[in-house]
């Protein structure tokens, strides 16, 4: 029984091998679990380059994607972006100016593919309706991330539509991708909808992604996958150029492995955009001055005062291990510092977590209809023009789009709609006052720096009030399954929740490899060469048995 690795592959590991172990430093350097700030240390002393750290990361992809279905695409201009961001380093470094290229220069990032990029990657949401469209231009925060100097890789896999197209539609799944796999636990649930980042992340097969969130489809990803993810307020990044949802909830934020490297990538995408100039205007004002790093505090838990919030979301849905992990947590939350408020509610908890009751569902589908609507008509070419068209392609596509077993009643029920009317508007005061009288009064009455919860599954909550939360890993279940514990906040927290984050990921270090890193050696097997230690992770026996399986 054996594997097939490319010979492009092989090439690879060796050629990294040599490279890396060459230098005479006493540094080290381990690519896969590598940090932002790891890979900058290592381009700055010459140990790699942005375009080794590219092709490092096809050859991921090319050997890794064939088993997990996380990546769509990858960008044909990735290598001439890197060989470009290597060639600006160098003027820095003959120039003296290194310092200023910034911490995502040089890095890959995925993108969720619903994130327009204007190049030679399709936007597409999963689906083949729009394979072939074409945007104006890229969307606000890849402009950003072209202007921080990072790699566009490619784009990520998601659950098809964001779920908005089917309850029956798998979490993970879409036409264009396939089947989306949790690294840790093939039969685990990956969630969704930006289960491609999260997982292609997990995965070692980019150093950090963007997703977006309407209502989980960050913080369940991450929760799923044992990464990080930050779903900012709404407003704080641009929504412009991003397929949307709902305009009220949608928020573009980072999915990485680590609280820094998702800080770094939250930096370079935030902030004022004409573009989308009512929410980012108002959100505006709760930029620091200086930038989410400065947040990245040890002791960031300090004084800090937390709110533990059981019910619903400490339930008979988490093993008996998750449970005792999460009451583990807590006394570290403790011993660093935080006074722990245990056992509050949330007023009206019930009608918020159902949205016939919350007005959620009516609010959404109405939404959805008239933005993909706009959306559709600013692209410059499509296949489809209106979501009727979308509905028309998936009946007439049923093999392409497994219409008849997933259906598409969602859709339809969307494009039933007509307008803002009294009855959403209604849904979207209702959604307000549960926000004001449950999550709001909950954190000003007991004055608390941040919500804490076992899981994802208190997005609902933020989602209404388009409230910040940050996922970050806290264990896993007795069958390897990942699970995260969440921190939220009021409008404009960041500051507070990456202290928080930040410090208990640090006392904690939950976070451990997927069982599917790949290559060239069996795990902790260590290579020696004039000092530096250059390490290659895999489980050949994990990939052969999934090989077979897949």
């Amino acid at each position: 029984m054996w594997v097939y690795f490319p010979k492009s592959l092989i090439f690879l590991v060796f050629f990294l091998f040599f490279i890396i172990t060459s230098h005479g430093s006493s540094s080290e350097l381990t690519i896969t679990e590598a940090t932002v700030a790891d890979i900058q240390r290592a381009f700055t002393d010459g140990q790699l380059t942005s375009r080794q750290l590219v092709d490092f990361y096809l050859n991921q992809i090319e050997t890794l994607n064939p088993l997990l279905h996380s990546v769509l695409e990858v960008n044909p201009d990735a290598r001439a972006q890197a060989d470009e961001a290597d060639r600006a380093r160098e003027e820095s470094n003959r120039s003296g100016r290194c310092s200023s290229l910034g911490e995502l220069h040089g890095v890959p990032v995925l993108l969720k593919d619903s994130i327009a990029t204007k190049d030679k990657l399709n936007t597409t949401t999963g689906s083949f309706a729009l394979l072939g469209s074409a945007v104006a231009r890229d969307a606000t925060v890849v402009e950003k991330l072209r202007s921080a100097g990072a790699v566009i890789l490619g784009k990520a896999t998601l659950t098809e539509w964001f779920g908005v197209r089917s309850l029956l539609i798998p979490n993970g799944w879409c036409a264009r991708g396939g089947q989306g796999v949790n690294p840790y636990v093939e039969s685990g649930d990956p969630c969704g909808s930006s289960s491609g980042p999260a997982i292609s992340v997990a995965a070692n097969m980019v150093a950090v992604s963007l997703g977006t969130e309407t209502d989980g489809s960050i913080l369940c990803p991450a929760d799923h996958n044992s990464v990080v993810g930050i779903k900012p307020t709404v407003g704080l990044t641009s929504r412009a150029g991003v397929v949307p949802v709902s305009p009220r909830q949608d928020s573009i934020g980072p999915i990485c492995r680590t609280v820094s490297d998702a800080v770094y990538v939250l930096d370079a995408i935030v902030g004022y955009d004409p573009r989308d100039h009512e929410a980012t205007e108002a959100a505006s004002k709760f930029i620091p001055v200086g930038g989410y790093k400065q947040f990245l505090k040890k002791d960031g838990l300090t004084g800090k005062r937390l709110g533990v919030v059981r019910n619903p979301f400490l339930s008979s849905d988490n093993g008996s291990s998750a449970i005792s992990i999460f009451e583990h947590r807590l006394k570290t939350l403790r011993q660093r510092g935080a006074a722990v408020i245990d056992n509050l509610e949330i007023a009206n908890i019930d009608v918020i977590m159902d949205p016939f009751q919350s007005g959620e569902l009516v609010a959404m589908v109405t939404e959805f209809k008239m933005s993909i609507n706009k959306y559709l008509k600013e692209l410059t070419s499509s296949p489809v023009s209106s979501l009727a068209e979308i509905i028309s392609f998936n009946s007439d596509n049923p093999d392409l789009e497994l219409t008849k077993e997933y259906g598409q009643e969602e859709l339809i029920l969307s494009d039933m709609t007509d307008g803002i009317d009294g009855e959403v508007l209604k849904a979207v005061e209702t959604m307000k006052k549960l926000s004001e009288e449950g999550f709001e009064k909950l954190m000003k009455e007991n004055e608390l720096d941040a919500m804490v919860t076992l899981g994802s599954s208190v997005s609902t909550v933020l989602a209404i009030g388009g409230y910040p939360a940050i996922s970050v890993p806290a264990g896993y279940e007795s069958n390897g399954m990942p699970f995260g514990i969440c921190f939220g906040g009021l409008k404009g927290s960041e500051p507070k929740l990456i202290e928080i984050a930040y410090s208990f990921e640090q006392a904690t270090k939950a976070r451990r490899p997927s069982p599917i890193l790949p290559m060239g050696q069996i795990r902790d097997e260590q290579c020696f060469t004039s000092g530096t230690k250059f390490v290659i992770y895999n489980s050949n026996d994990m990939l052969e048995e999934r090989h077979h399986r897949l």
